[in-house]
Formats: C-alpha cells, structure tokens, sequence
C-alpha cells in the first residue's frame, strides 16, 4: 500500500507518531508480558498500560482483608522498568467485585456505613501502594444506565446508597488517597446521544457539588456501524464543557452490530469482506482524524488489549490493529502514517501548549510544596 507522506510518516510507532498529539496506551495482560513479540509491540507504540483485569477488586481483593498484589504489581513493575505510565482501572465497579463487599455482618445485605467503610479502605489501600507510577484512575465505572428513565444502573452500590451518594463517596475517597492522581468516570456507549447526556448531566452536578472529578473516560468499544463518527465528535464537544481531561480507555472496533458492554459476541466467524475491511479502515482512520481535532482535551486513547488472538470480544470481530499473529494491519499503518492537515497541526499546537501549561503547574505545586516544608 502506498503510505501517506507528511510529517509522522517515518514514525517508529503510534506514541511517536502522536507525540505532538496524546499518549497512546494499551491494555495487557500476564501473557502479554511473557511473550516477547507483545513486549516489543507494547514498548515500540505505547506510552501509557492499563491493566486489563489484574487491578479489579476481584482481582487484588478477593476476599476482605486479603489482598493478592502479584499480578498487579507485575504490571507496575515492568512499568517503572520501561518507563511507560499507568492507568489505574478501576476502583468501585458492579462487576468483578466480591460479593463480600455488598453482604452484612449477619449475612445480609450490608448497611450504608459498612459500604463506604469498606469502600475507602480498598480505594486507599490501592491507590497508596501504585501511587508512584498510575497517574490517572478509573474511580467510579459503568454506573450509568443503558436505558430506562433513572440515570443510575440497579447496581447493588445504588441499592445499598439509595442514590449516587456511592459516586460522590468514591471520588472523595480517592482524592485523599492520592491528592496528585487524575480522578475519571469511566463507562461504555459514552457517545450514544441517550447515554451521553445522562453522563454529561451527572457528572456536571458533581463537579457543580465539589465532587473531586477531573475526567471522563470513554470506553471506545465501537463497531464498524455505531456509534457514528458525528455522534463520537459531539460527545467529545459536549464532554470538553464540563471537563478539561477526555480519554479513551478502552479501544476496539468490531466487524458486527454488538458494542458497548454487550458480551454475547459472534465469536463464529465474521466474514472479512472487502466491503467490511474498508469499513473498518475508514472506522478507525476517521476515529483518529477526530482525535487529533480535539488533541487539546484528548490526554490518551488506550486500545483494549494488544493483538486480535486476546482481544475480549473475540479474534474473529478482527477489532485491533494488531492480527492473530501480532503483526500489524494496513489499518496500523493508516493510523500511524497519516498526513497533518492543518486543522491538525492547529489541534497539536493547542495540545503542547496544554501540555506545557501543566507542567509549569506542576512545577509550581512542586515548588510550594517544598517551600512548606
């Protein structure tokens, strides 16, 4: 195929190629980290890991007071040793938490007291102990509804709170764990205009409330069809007006109809056809072409997983830009290759400006906080 010229086409990998733009992360797995193809991917595109399941409640406390730190700290380690930045994912979910979390001292269902107390020793056991290298956390995730007239999912975090008390208390928890760490609300079909709007309200309210949330991840778990790229962009528009810190945690793109949290995937076989391919080409290169529109409220996009073969909705949905094989696409090369046009280079100039404008915030902090000492 013949690569676009311009600027980022001699690019070693998505991180260089963006670096004018936003981080480019990935999530990964124990797997990925044994096997030596996958590290070289990770350590040629990705500036920013999540970890894919080892930082769920379920995974570091299965039972109370029982911690199981291996595999995160695994991930954390060959972080620190590559250089590359963390994503803590995620801290209060309705799934992949013990059932510990939500049952009473005699057995049934836990008072509000015992809820939050729970909630806030987990919250700042993590959060301390990866302070040095996670630089963002999913605190609160998927607790809007897909549907319906209430904006809260059924979740039993609501049922015991009677509200969204349990998203005020998490992000106020996690402020005073770690006062330094970008705090997000994270979910899926964040831009299904339905969706968007119950996010948008209840996250506006918050912050209006003093709820300490700086960002709004959206998942990124897209088909070939839906949602269209106007919906993506809008979102973006919207979001950007209540927050100043946009990320997209959790990037695929499938070849059928199903996305958001949707689990019962075709994993038969889609049938790659040429009409199908370009769809997915044109999915994901016209994806990109609106992330760097909006480079300066965009902190980083983060491909959920590293190659089709582990990718959670299947390796035949072909979602990634990696094959079953780990090799890279056309569409990699789409992505990584592209040509600026000046709305970009507009967007990348806003963007370093940004990012130079935090840093001096940052220094700053840094500075009255040595004076105080």
């Amino acid at each position: 195929m013949a690569l676009a010229t311009g600027v980022c086409a001699q690019a070693q990998g998505l991180k260089d190629a963006y670096k004018d733009y936003f981080s480019v992360g990935v999530a990964v797995n124990m797997r990925n980290l044994s096997n030596d193809k996958h590290v070289s991917i990770i350590k040629t595109n990705y500036n920013s890991i999540t970890a894919e399941n080892d930082f769920k409640p379920q995974s570091v406390q299965p039972s109370e007071g029982q911690w199981n730190f291996r595999n995160a700290d695994a991930i954390a380690d060959f972080c620190r040793e590559n250089g590359i930045k963390l994503r803590g994912h995620c801290l209060a979910w309705h799934s992949q938490v013990g059932r510990w979390m939500f049952e009473g001292a005699n057995g049934g269902q836990a008072t509000k007291e015992e809820l939050y107390a729970r909630m806030k020793t987990h919250i700042t056991t993590v959060m301390q102990r990866y302070k040095d290298i996670v630089y963002c956390w999913d605190v609160v995730n998927e607790a809007i509804s897909d549907g319906g007239t209430d904006p809260l999912r059924n979740s039993q975090w609501k049922q015991i709170a009677g509200g969204d008390e349990f998203i005020r208390k998490a992000f106020e928890f996690a402020r005073e764990a770690d006062p330094d760490a970008l705090l997000f609300y994270n979910d899926y079909n964040a831009a299904v205009p339905a969706k968007r709007d119950k996010i948008y309200n209840m996250v506006k309210e918050m912050k209006a409330a003093g709820v300490p949330i700086d960002g709004i991840g959206m998942q990124g778990h897209f088909n070939v069809y839906d949602p269209s790229l106007e919906d993506i962009e809008t979102a973006i528009e919207k979001y950007s007006e209540i927050v100043d810190h946009i990320q997209f945690t959790e990037l695929d793109i499938r070849l059928n109809r199903e996305m958001g949290g949707q689990l019962n995937m075709n994993r038969q076989g889609e049938e790659l056809t040429p009409e199908k391919r370009q769809m997915f080409n044109d999915k994901y290169t016209g994806f990109f072409e609106i992330l760097r529109r909006h480079a300066d409220v965009i902190d980083v996009v983060t491909f959920w997983n590293v190659t089709d073969a582990d990718s959670w909705v299947g390796v035949s949905n072909y979602p990634l830009l990696f094959d079953r094989d780990a090799n890279p696409k056309d569409t990699y090369y789409m992505v990584r290759d592209f040509k600026p046009s000046k709305a970009d280079k507009k967007a990348a100039k806003k963007s370093k400006k940004k990012a130079a404008n935090k840093a001096a915030d940052a220094k700053a902090a840094l500075a009255r906080k040595n004076f105080r000492k």
